[in-house]
C-alpha cells in the first residue's frame, strides 16, 4: 500500500528581468504571491541590480510571518552578470549547489530541502530561448539529467523553470522520459506591454504554448496544480505580473510500505 505525507506547495515564475514596467508589475507579483503562499518559490530572470530576489523574500517573510531562505545563482559565468535563477524556501535548506552548462551561458541551481522529515532536491533552470534550434536545448537537458543522476542519494526530485520548449519538442520529450510535468496549460506569452508599445515577443501568439514547468519524480504525487500570476491589472489589461504565466502545484511524497508476516507495515 502507499502512505501519504503532508502536502506542500511549490510555485515557479519567470520574472522577466527589469523589462516592461517592472515597477508597476511588482504590485501584481506581490498581491498574487501573497494569495498563493507557496512553501517554495523558484524564479527565473531575477534582476540583480534592483535586488528583486531580496524584495520577493521580504514579501514572503511578511506574508507568512516567517524567515525564508533565498538562494540565487547568476545565469552566466561571465562577470558582472545581472540576471539570476533563484529558490526561495520556507523549509530548512540542507545544502545548495549550482553548475554551469558546458557553454557557460546558463546555469542549473539546486537546493536540498528538509520537508516533513524527507529530503528533496529542488532544481531551477532556464533553457535557451524558444527561437533557437531545439537541438541546443536537448544538449542542456542531457547535462541537467546527468547532474541530477550524479546526485542520486535521495529519491525525491523537483525541477522547475522556463524550458522554452513545448511538450511535443525533443528537449521536453527527453525531460518527460525521466520526470512528469504537473500541468500542460499554456504559460506564454501574456499581453504585457508598455503603453503604446507591442507586447513582449511580438512574433508569438498570446498564451498558445506551455514552456514553463514543474517536473516531478515518480515518488511524488500531484494533489492539485494549475497556473498562477495569470491576472492582469483590473484597470489596465496590458499590465501583467510577467510576460509568462507561472505554475503552481500542491505535492505530496509517496512512500511504499511493505507488510510483514505479523501484519505490521514498514516503510
Amino acid at each position: 500500500m502507499l502512505k501519504r505525507i503532508m502536502p506542500f506547495r511549490i510555485t515557479t515564475l519567470n520574472l522577466a528581468q527589469n523589462q516592461k514596467r517592472l515597477g508597476e508589475r511588482r504590485r501584481l507579483i506581490a498581491q498574487q504571491l501573497i494569495d498563493l503562499k507557496p512553501d517554495v518559490f523558484t524564479m527565473n530572470e531575477i534582476w540583480l541590480p534592483l535586488g528583486v530576489g531580496q524584495w520577493v523574500k521580504q514579501v514572503m517573510d511578511g506574508a507568512r510571518g516567517a524567515n525564508h531562505t533565498l538562494i540565487q545563482s547568476p545565469r552566466k559565468v561571465t562577470e558582472p552578470d545581472v540576471e539570476a535563477e533563484g529558490i526561495l524556501s520556507g523549509f530548512r535548506v540542507m545544502e545548495q549547489a549550482s553548475r554551469f552548462y558546458a557553454a557557460q551561458d546558463s546555469v542549473m541551481l539546486t537546493a536540498r530541502l528538509e520537508i516533513t522529515d524527507h529530503l528533496v532536491d529542488i532544481y531551477v533552470t532556464h533553457l535557451y530561448a524558444s527561437r533557437v534550434d531545439d537541438s541546443l536545448r536537448v544538449g542542456l537537458v542531457e547535462q541537467l539529467i546527468d547532474w541530477i543522476h550524479e546526485r542520486d542519494d535521495i529519491e525525491y526530485r523537483i525541477i522547475c523553470g522556463d524550458f522554452n520548449a513545448r511538450l511535443d519538442m525533443p528537449s521536453a520529450k527527453l525531460m518527460a522520459e525521466h520526470f512528469r510535468p504537473t500541468q500542460t496549460q499554456p504559460t506564454a506569452f501574456t499581453p504585457l506591454q508598455e503603453p503604446g508599445d507591442a507586447p513582449t515577443h511580438p512574433e508569438w501568439e498570446r498564451l498558445d504554448r506551455c514552456i514553463d514547468f514543474i517536473w516531478i519524480s515518480s515518488s511524488i504525487r500531484v494533489i492539485d496544480s494549475g497556473r498562477c500570476f495569470d491576472k492582469a491589472d483590473e484597470a489596465d489589461q496590458s499590465l501583467w505580473p510577467s510576460d509568462h504565466i507561472g505554475v503552481w502545484a500542491d505535492l505530496e511524497f509517496i512512500q511504499s510500505e511493505i507488510t510483514n508476516s505479523d501484519g505490521n507495515t514498514r516503510g
